[in-house]
């Protein structure tokens, strides 16, 4: 046989086998074996194919893909919930509860029914949002195992759910991209959008807000119980959300192990930001975002210190934004920003959408060193954006004229703080301005745009 006929001979051998593949997987997910409402549980079930892999490879990867669920637990809670079908998992900061079965939701009466006999809980109070602080603004989710008297479906869903609160501390950017995006992201970004989102506490503005994020993460429509009263059924739940800590992802405890870099890109395409990294950024002078707060920690001399950063050759963008800011248009704002400079406060969260190599300035006002470094500050870094801090002196802290220098908010905040948060805040955090000293903080830019040039030059020489 001849070198044509045995490259015939292959292809069509290798056509038929791709073929006969096809056909299992189509029989294996609509057979009468494998119904719609459970067809999901199959490996890579509703994903979509990579355009950079051939459709071979790309149906072989998504077949090799764990069972979702299953890989948001582990030991002895995954060994529970392949035992009975239902586990729930606590840390410090968060705790949910999965089921890997049938569960039907009552939406009138916030009810999750579990069909199973075999579970140590029989009944459980869960709030669906992650970290402790706001619980009491957040409605409760009941689970019951319950084997009769179970509620008739209304609605049939062949994707699981999740369930989750937008209560706590929205409002506020900071506590929205902490406790809500990242934790979602973490908890749900795995299942490729084929899971439903029920949204507790439903706040319209919210998603309205993030509609972009929630759209990419959960290809359905969202439902809201306070207007959907009806008992829905899915072939699987999560109630609640992990959580890492402040601005955090633990790629060694993320289904798919994603980390702040893969979250970063994750915000990128899904606002369709252009700049990778810093040096992309064509512009005649680096832009230079100055975060303007209208109440506490806001700067008393912010034109002179626009002033000054201009006298430097940055572009200056001085922006005021709110719990209602348009993150479509405020986002690309950002990802074309070379320095973002703000006082401690939600508007430092912003440093998400900033390009790698960008630098974050944070000032930081008198007895806020801790909250600085590690809501921000690490952060940050993991986010590859370069950091840099400007701690005031005494005297640039309003606290200074109200109290006194020698007053013992200004001299030892250590003896403030050990009072208990609320007590720290109604100083340091309520009752604070800056009066920046301009040619101190001068400094702090010029090192600021050192590392925007170094981070040029470096590009040049690559």
């Amino acid at each position: 046989m001849g070198k044509e006929q045995n490259r015939v001979v292959l292809c069509a051998s290798s056509s038929m086998a791709f073929l006969l593949l096809l056909a299992w997987l189509y029989a294996s997910v609509f057979s009468s074996d494998v119904t719609p409402f459970e067809a999901w549980k199959l490996p890579g079930f509703g994903s979509s194919l990579s355009s950079k892999m051939s459709d071979h490879e790309a149906i072989l990867a998504n077949y090799s893909l764990d069972f979702p669920l299953r890989r948001l637990v582990r030991g002895d809670d995954r060994i529970q919930l392949d035992t009975t079908g239902f586990a729930c998992h606590s840390d410090l900061y968060s705790e949910l509860c999965i089921a890997n079965k049938e569960v039907r939701i009552d939406n009138k009466n916030l009810t999750v029914y579990i069909p199973s006999s075999q579970s140590q809980i029989s009944r459980k109070n869960i709030k669906p949002y992650p970290t402790t602080n706001p619980l009491h603004l957040v409605t409760s989710v009941q689970i019951v195992n319950e084997e009769t008297n179970l509620p008739s479906c209304n609605f049939n869903h062949n994707v699981p759910v999740l369930v989750f609160s937008s209560g706590g501390f929205t409002g506020n950017l900071f506590h929205e991209m902490d406790e809500l995006i990242i934790p979602l992201f973490i908890t749900s970004r795995h299942f490729r959008s084929n899971l439903k989102f029920v949204i507790t506490d439903y706040k319209a503005w919210w998603v309205n807000k993030y509609s972009r994020i929630l759209s990419r993460l959960s290809r359905y429509e969202f439902i809201n119980p306070a207007v959907n009263g009806s008992v829905n059924c899915f072939p699987g739940a999560v109630i609640g959300l992990k959580f890492h800590g402040l601005l955090a992802l633990n790629r060694t405890d993320i289904p798919g192990g994603y980390s702040m870099f893969d979250f970063k890109h994750f915000l990128a395409q899904t606002y369709n930001l252009k700049h990778t990294n810093v040096f992309e950024i064509k512009r005649e002078k680096p832009v230079l975002i100055l975060i303007s707060r209208e109440k506490t920690r806001r700067f008393v001399n912010e034109d002179e210190m626009v002033v000054m950063m201009e006298e430097l050759g940055f572009e200056v963008v001085v922006t005021r934004p709110n719990r209602m800011s348009n993150l479509n248009k405020f986002s690309e704002l950002l990802n074309s920003c070379s320095v973002l400079v703000g006082a401690h406060g939600a508007g430092m969260t912003n440093e998400v959408f900033l390009p790698a190599g960008a630098v974050a300035v944070q000032v930081v006002p008198l007895g806020l060193d801790w909250a600085s470094t590690n809501y921000f500050g690490e952060p940050a870094r993991e986010m590859g954006v370069k950091y840099l801090e400007y701690k005031i002196e005494p005297e640039e802290s309003t606290l200074f004229q109200t109290y006194g220098k020698d007053h013992v908010v200004v001299t030892d905040p250590e003896s403030i703080l050990a009072k208990g948060y609320q007590a720290a805040r109604a100083v340091y955090i309520d009752e604070q301005n800056l009066k920046i000293n301009v040619e101190r903080f001068r400094e702090t830019l010029v090192q600021a745009k050192q590392l925007i040039e170094d981070s040029s030059d470096s590009s040049s020489r690559n």
